[in-house]
């Protein structure tokens, strides 16, 4: 009976999906960090659909607060794709992103959203290479069968309990990091020296990526940007991460939520971060 469980026939099982008429997909960046921020805009898909994604070309898109208008352009080669001069946005500021997009009768799509660019630390104080002190160091030792070490920020964190820190932790350039929290919260933590005595006394480390020791090799660069996120892009990025994939428990696929506006005219979401950033250097 086991043998001719794992032997039976299987068959594809296909949905029929009520397919609506395509949507306009908005991915959109503005930090406060003086760099050219991009936006992307795209045509949304059917279901099952394989082709290539349609981009937007030729709109009309830019933020502002009221005060200032930063406008992206439109990159020669690259269809679809967005892109500021070097610039940076101001922190504890609401920014509106404007895209406007052509159409065939003449007439425009106008599409918007606000989003705050929220307060975050002066800076990080440094980014160590070391062993974990918590019990969930022997985890991943185990199932990879190599010495883990773990990437430690330290700094002094803001009283607000709502900040929100997403860490992203490159290698050489390169987001390669075994783990990659998507936002660690401070809550109960929120005034805590990061990563500091107390935290330690309390086995409460708070570690932002870890490798294997053999891939390592001596002189690494680990370099960590902290972006301080607003808690209605925490929420869409769990949203996003719960409905793809194919394990059962993140849920059957779903049109996330959005911060573009009118509802019903697009997907996608305006993202706004204020960004520090620490590096450091491996040494066996």
């Amino acid at each position: 009976m086991v043998l001719a469980s794992m032997t039976a026939c299987t068959e594809d099982i296909v949905i029929d999906v009520v397919e609506g008429e395509p949507m306009v997909g908005v991915e959109a960046w503005f930090t406060d960090q003086v760099k050219r921020h991009e936006t992307i805009l795209t045509y949304t898909s059917e279901f099952y659909n394989k082709d290539e994604i349609r981009m937007i070309s030729g709109a009309t898109v830019y933020v502002t607060d009221g005060l200032d208008t930063t406008y992206y352009y439109e990159d020669a080669e690259l269809k679809g794709h967005y892109f500021t001069d070097s610039v940076g946005g101001r922190r504890n500021t609401l920014y509106r992103l404007c895209v406007e997009l052509p159409q065939k009768d003449g007439s425009s799509q106008r599409l918007f959203a606000e989003s705050l660019i929220p307060d975050n630390v002066d800076h990080i104080d440094s980014l160590v290479v070391k062993h974990y002190n918590g019990m969930n160091d022997s985890v991943p030792t185990m199932f990879l069968m190599d010495t883990i070490e773990w990437i430690f920020p330290y700094f002094q964190s803001l009283p607000d309990p709502s900040i929100l820190y997403m860490p992203m932790l490159s290698r050489n350039d390169t987001l390669d990091s075994l783990v990659m929290p998507a936002v660690v919260a401070q809550g109960g933590f929120a005034g805590y020296y990061v990563n500091g005595p107390e935290m330690l006394e309390m086995n409460q480390e708070i570690p932002v990526g870890y490798f294997r020791r053999s891939s390592l090799r001596d002189g690494d660069r680990f370099h960590l940007d902290l972006y301080s996120i607003t808690p209605e892009f925490s929420q869409y990025l769990y949203s996003a991460m719960m409905s793809t994939g194919s394990n059962p428990l993140m849920g059957a696929p779903a049109n996330v939520s959005t911060n573009i506006r009118p509802e019903g005219e697009a997907v996608g979401w305006f993202f706004t971060a204020s960004v520090v950033s620490a590096e450091t250097i491996f040494r066996k």
